[in-house]
């Protein structure tokens, strides 16, 4: 298949980065490259929807990542994956060591059990030893990088399959701990009741890793394409205490304690790639406002927001993370735009500042959640989906349906915005129309 048809293929079926970023994929194959890189690190604790596809999809998998090998010119094809995952990789062995045909051009890297093994940028460095620009993506060192979903569904997208279903771990606080696989839009509170709901009387939920993730305030708010995992945790859970102080409260508490320790740099995953961002010399140029240290300040926009020096870091209860955020927020709104380029080399002291995720768990306080989330084989449609109009790196999509339309599943029903960036939307069940704005809502 040449590039054209597959970027064609995927932009028709509404694919984009299934891991939480939400990126166009269809823009990002448009390129060609050395590597393709499928990232399978699930570095977050408590989610397993990559290793339960590899387990199930292996050949799905592997047929078509040697597929968008050939269409983009690479010269390999790599699945980066944790080597802990032990029946995932077998089976993902067998399935590698089938495809004769590409004997030579497809690889397993195995990984380290470490955070935040799956971010990008660490993740290019621990497969390949290249260090993507900082402020740049992984492209300027010919590294195209996929996640294992979305390689999924770009295996779908070339039998002209749209992206109408999420995977989706639903772990923490809840009767039996599961991933499933939903149509987009279920709404959240259905898909906690697939895991046998809370087990606490009073919980809160996370969207996406404990250390990333986002609070759910809506549990009738519908599943998106970035939704990989739905955690609920009692609501008196140590992990909330950081995520409910707002940031104006957390530049005092770093006015009152920090004392410039540098722990928050030092263990700074992108820091020990060579970034140029020191959160430590961030937090002194807001608490001593420091405005002559411009380098340091400006070393915000390249925060990850991994959370390290957060939960790992900070001994003092500070949140470099949201601090940083913040001035990164401010940047951008400034227009302040540094040129990529400008780091330096990794650290020599890198392997040993890695955080290992045995360390980690206990750290966030999530012992008693560590479980397996096998992969459930239930079918599931909800009585009505409500989907976000905007599920994507971009502008919002635009309804090309109305009230009352009768729709099938799969059939395109909101557009994306002539010449913008962004990902079309299409049904995930069949039945009516109930609305278009804010979101579809679709009823059976």
């Amino acid at each position: 298949m040449d590039l054209a048809t597959l970027v064609d293929k995927v932009q028709a079926a509404g694919i984009v980065g299934a891991g939480g970023a939400g990126f166009p994929t269809h823009v990002k194959l448009n390129n060609r490259c050395e590597t393709v890189l499928v990232n399978a690190a699930e570095c977050e604790p408590l989610l397993q929807v990559d290793q339960q596809l590899l387990k199930q999809e292996a050949q799905a998998l592997v047929k078509t990542l040697a597929l968008v090998v050939e269409a983009t010119g690479a010269g390999k094809g790599i699945f980066g994956v944790k080597a802990k995952y032990e029946a995932a990789l077998a089976i993902l062995e067998q399935a590698v060591a089938a495809l004769d045909l590409h004997q030579g051009k497809l690889e397993i890297a195995r990984l380290g059990d470490f955070y935040p093994a799956g971010d990008e940028q660490v993740l290019v460095y621990e497969v390949l030893g290249k260090v993507v620009p900082q402020g740049g993506i992984p492209l300027q060192v010919g590294v195209i990088v996929l996640n294992v979903e979305t390689l999924l569904n770009i295996s779908r997208a070339l039998n002209h399959e749209a992206v109408t279903h999420k995977y989706v771990t639903v772990a923490g606080a809840v009767a039996n701990p599961v991933t499933v696989k939903v149509p987009l839009g279920t709404p959240i509170n259905s898909v906690l009741g697939l895991a046998g709901g809370s087990t606490v009387a009073h919980f809160r939920v996370l969207e996406g890793g404990p250390m990333m993730g986002k609070e759910v305030y809506d549990l009738e708010r519908g599943v998106t394409k970035t939704t990989k995992g739905l955690i609920v945790l009692p609501a008196e859970h140590r992990l909330w205490r950081k995520k409910d102080v707002p940031s104006s409260t957390m530049l005092k508490r770093a006015m009152s304690v920090c004392c410039q320790c540098s722990a928050c740099t030092d263990l700074c995953p992108r820091h020990l790639l060579g970034h140029t961002i020191e959160p430590h010399r961030i937090l002194r140029s807001l608490v001593h406002h420091v405005g002559s240290d411009f380098k340091g300040l400006t070393g915000a926009q390249f925060c990850s927001e991994c959370a390290v020096c957060d939960v790992y870091a900070c001994v003092m209860d500070i949140s470099p993370r949201q601090l940083n955020a913040a001035v990164k927020r401010e940047l951008g709104k400034q227009g302040f735009r540094q040129a990529p380029g400008g780091e330096g080399k990794p650290s020599s002291q890198r392997e040993l500042r890695k955080i290992p995720i045995k360390r980690l768990i206990p750290r966030l306080g999530l012992e008693s959640y560590h479980k397996p989330a096998p992969l459930s084989s239930r079918e599931f449609e909800p009585d009505q989906v409500r989907l976000e109009l905007k599920q994507h790196v971009g502008l919002p999509c635009t309804p090309v349906v109305e009230p009352g339309a009768r729709v099938t599943a799969g059939v395109l029903v909101a557009e994306v915005p002539s010449g913008q960036l962004g990902s079309r939307i299409h049904a995930s069940i069949t039945g009516t129309v109930l609305q278009v704005a804010p979101q579809i809502v679709i009823a059976r």
